[in-house]
Formats: structure tokens, sequence, C-alpha cells
């Protein structure tokens, strides 16, 4: 989730307008349309309308999110806008978690879609992967994030600062470590590589530069610049809740 959170009592979640071209996600770059596919949910919370988890369409009418993006209303709306504005199109869906989510280490079942009524017309969906294609991965693969959450934290004088754009913004990932239900992505800048952070939860991880996504993003470390632990979507567990809604590869 996102401008609400507070991480460790140290992370201020603050809405911050930058000079200069934004860093994406962390430390990656807009999007613009590089992913039409990728969507963001969109709520209003304490006066205020904004981006709060990502997310992608996988057919005509589903949109894949994460579950633990739950708001407690049935009804939610998504936009495809790069930049999220008050003008922006939404679409009315109905969310579905899956009934197993939990906190287990091993299989969160963190996995939901939002169904629309009608066909969402000139985006052309997502794949999703084969049944256990990420068992094994070269330790060289690199996997690409793309959401509408925050960028890198800022150091500030009360402590590391995240700011929104409320843009739909991409970044490069590698792999380092896989389990039974989770992949592990370096998001660490001084490797070269970037990652997500609040507000990116639900979104993609597009395997590569194809149109595969390999995994949703989760979870990571508290101020975004280590890890991005990712869901993936070639488990069973993963493609017993997503055959409900898609045909699957």
């Amino acid at each position: 989730m996102r401008r609400a959170s507070l991480v460790l009592a140290v992370v201020v979640v603050a809405v911050l307008v930058w000079g200069g071209v934004a860093s994406a996600i962390t430390f990656g770059q807009p999007d613009g349309n590089r992913h039409p596919n990728v969507g963001a949910l969109v709520g209003t919370f304490d006066g205020q309308t904004y981006p709060y988890c990502s997310g992608t369409l996988i057919s005509p009418t589903v949109f894949l999110t994460a579950a633990h993006c739950d708001i407690g209303t049935s009804t939610v709306y998504v936009t495809f806008d790069s930049a999220y504005t008050s003008k922006s199109k939404l679409y009315e869906g109905t969310f579905h978690a899956d009934p197993l989510y939990n906190q287990s280490q091993s299989d969160p079942h963190d996995i939901a879609v939002v169904v629309f009524e009608k066909p969402i017309e000139g985006i052309e969906p997502a794949q999703l992967p084969t049944l256990g294609q990420f068992e094994e991965v070269d330790h060289d693969q690199q996997f690409t994030a793309v959401g509408y959450g925050g960028q890198e934290a800022l150091n500030q004088p009360g402590g590391p600062v995240i700011g929104y754009l409320d843009t739909r913004e991409y970044a490069v990932s590698t792999f380092n470590a896989v389990g039974p239900g989770y992949l592990r992505l370096s998001q660490n800048a001084a490797h070269g590589d970037g990652g997500t952070c609040y507000g990116d939860s639900g979104g993609p991880n597009f395997l590569g530069t194809t149109d595969v996504v390999a995994a949703i993003t989760i979870t990571g470390d508290a101020i975004c610049r280590a890890t991005n632990v990712v869901y993936r979507l070639d488990t069973e567990s993963a493609r017993a809740f997503l055959g409900q809604y898609v045909t699957l590869p």
C-alpha cells in the first residue's frame, strides 16, 4: 500500500516534487506506452484519490494483482493511463482474492484478480508462464518490474522519504534466488539494478523484455533499496487460482 504506510517508524511517506528527470519505481525510468497492459488500482483515502496498487491485464476482462491489495470493497477501479490524474479513465471491476491468502513464508497465495464486466479494448493482454517455468533460473536472468509506486527513498532530517509521482514506471532487476512460491530479485542500485516500492504491489515482473509475467510484486525491504520479493505465477497453486478466470498456457 502507500501514503499512509509507516515503516519501522523511520520512513515518512510524503508526496515530493523533484527537479530534473524523475527516477522511476526505484532507479528506473518512466514507462510511457512501453507496457500499456499494466494499470493501477485507484482509490480514495482520507479525501485523497490516488493509485494504491498495480497490476496487469491478462485477458480482455481480467486484471491480475495481489490479494493484500484488498481495501474491503468488492467494487474497485483501474486505470491504464501512464500518468494518473483526476481526469484519468477508470474501469470498474470486481475484486476476487485467493481465498487461501495467508502469511505463509512458502506460499502466501497473495494473488487476486479484478474482473471487468466488459472487455478492455485496444490493449493487448500480457502472457502467463507455463507450469514450473521458474523452477530453475539462470543467475544472470533479468526481470522488468512495472508499477505506479514510490521512487527510491531520499534521506531527509526526519528519515528516508519516499516520493510518489502516480506514473507508470519500469526498472530492470536481476535474479537473486528462487523458492517454492517466490523469486527474490536484486534491486540494488550499486549492482546496476532497479526495483519496486510501496504502490507497486501486484504489479508485474516480466521475464526479461518479454510480455510474460513471471511473478507479481509482493514485498521487499523496508526502504526499497535491496530486494524485490515476487510471487511466482508458474506454481500449481497460482495456476489453480488463475485457471478459474483465464485460459492457462
